[in-house]
């Protein structure tokens, strides 16, 4: 609509946070082989290091959350995202201008506790000016930038040496600090503070001069509560219920194997005889892309819980199908003997015929496709959504912590559990966590498609 191309216009400004999420993440993966190598012996990362530089944007993120989680209710939506472009451009530059190995580290760290505030503010933000009709779409835009940025990385790595990659990637997070500038901060947020007049001018830049400002005001003000949040209000359903959903989903969009999965993801490929990796990772960031634009395109009209059943469907059958490729793969790998299951594999697979080869890429597909379906966006959408406005800020904070905590263990510890489990142990062991978390949305989670902030506040309040 017409009216809604300022509304628009703020999303996007807010979403070049989430794009800049997704270049530090997919940062790693096409310059990890070219520092192993780099000419300078102090920038040349050993297998400890090169450990180090994947996984510091998760901790630096888990950080981030909590930063976020104090940042957004004093500062506010729109400063916090504007404040949170300042560690992305100064990590990026640090590990453009890297004489250290400690400076890689160190500016991935400072990208990972941007990212932690980005991952909570901006579904905040945009959950809070947009109107119910679009609310759906806008906020599954967050999850599309991610992986956007992340393809943009991989197909940008295929032809930027490392040090202009970081210089590519500090700019999203410039144009973002630019237009956050020149848009309005959230009207609950402005409510919250007793600034009503400021909250009917961001209305109006939001809905048109034509739309019941006044009115909208008068919604929103039934749900806001002045008074900050109290430890003894924890026992209260209207908090306590959305945390334990939020929190549910968190944990759950993470066991259900996604960074494992990605991990092995150009093994998968190699072994199909794609023996260009680097266009693997891109044809994997393809897929999700398009179906992250499918589910944002089509999740106001279905609703959130169809998305998260159907997701949590495919990628249940196809860590199933994974499990059993394992099993056929590696009929005589025993629980203990070596849990480098992709060293054996890779060694086993000329014997197991190009067909099976095949079936684990179509596996894969399969599973990157259903995750971006639903349990990709869904679930910060959700999170955005489903908190009353004076616990917004510490419940976000509680949730974003506990997908990178979660984040962060999974990829650290799938070796040891292979070892543990055996490879298609493990897998299946993401296949019952995929069933478990329908069973969760079936009793759990609400259907919030088409309600406004407030009713679903007082959806929780009534239960």
């Amino acid at each position: 609509r017409v009216q809604d191309a300022k509304l628009y216009l703020a999303t996007f400004a807010a979403v070049l946070g989430p794009l800049s999420l997704g270049l530090a993440l997919g940062y790693s993966s096409p310059v990890l082989a070219e520092l192993r190598e780099a000419a300078e012996p102090e920038l040349r990362l050993d297998s400890a290091q090169a450990s180090w530089f994947g996984s510091a944007v998760t901790l630096g993120a888990a950080a981030g959350a909590v930063l976020g989680g104090y940042l957004v209710d004093k500062a506010g939506r729109k400063l916090s995202l504007m404040l949170c472009s300042v560690p992305y451009v100064f990590g990026c530059l640090a590990i453009a201008s890297a004489r250290a190995a400690w400076m890689l580290c160190f500016g991935r760290l400072l990208t990972g506790v941007a990212s932690g505030i980005t991952s909570l503010v901006a579904p905040v933000y945009i959950s809070e000016i947009a109107h119910p009709g679009v609310r759906g779409m806008l906020g599954s835009c967050v999850q599309l930038m991610v992986v956007t940025g992340i393809l943009g990385a991989y197909a940008a790595g295929t032809v930027l040496q490392w040090r202009w990659l970081a210089v590519l990637c500090s700019f999203p997070a410039c144009g973002m600090l630019l237009f956050m500038s020149f848009m309005p901060e959230t009207p609950r947020f402005l409510l919250n503070r007793n600034r009503r007049s400021e909250a009917v001018a961001a209305l109006r830049f939001l809905r048109g001069p034509h739309a019941d400002h006044d009115g909208e005001c008068g919604q929103m003000e039934a749900g806001v509560q002045e008074e900050g949040l109290s430890l003894s209000e924890l026992k209260n359903p209207s908090v306590y219920r959305p945390l334990l959903v939020g929190v549910a989903l968190m944990f759950f969009q993470q066991v259900t194997g996604i960074n494992a999965v990605m991990f092995y993801a150009e093994t998968i490929f190699e072994d199909a005889n794609f023996k260009d990796s680097r266009m693997a990772s891109i044809v994997v960031g393809s897929i999700q892309v398009c179906f992250t634009a499918v589910a944002a395109l089509i999740i106001d009209k279905t609703g959130r819980k169809v998305l998260l059943y159907t997701s949590g469907i495919i990628m249940a059958l196809s860590t199933a199908l994974f499990g059993l490729y394992f099993k056929m793969v590696l009929p005589h790998q025993n629980n203990t003997s070596n849990p480098d299951v992709w060293m054996i594999l890779n060694s086993a697979s000329p014997g197991t015929g190009s067909s099976m080869s095949w079936l684990a890429v179509a596996t894969l597909g399969l599973f990157v496709a259903g995750f971006a379906l639903g349990w990709g966006p869904v679930p910060w959408l959700v999170i955005s959504e489903i908190f009353p406005l004076k616990a917004r800020g510490i419940s976000s904070g509680a949730c974003v912590l506990t997908n990178w905590v979660m984040a962060f263990l999974v990829t650290k510890e799938f070796h040891d559990l292979t070892g543990f489990l055996t490879a298609y142990g493990t897998f299946w062991l993401f296949s019952a966590f995929c069933c478990l978390s329908v069973t969760f949305t079936a009793f759990y989670v609400p259907e919030t498609k088409g309600q406004t902030l407030e009713q679903i506040e007082a959806y929780f309040r009534r239960s």
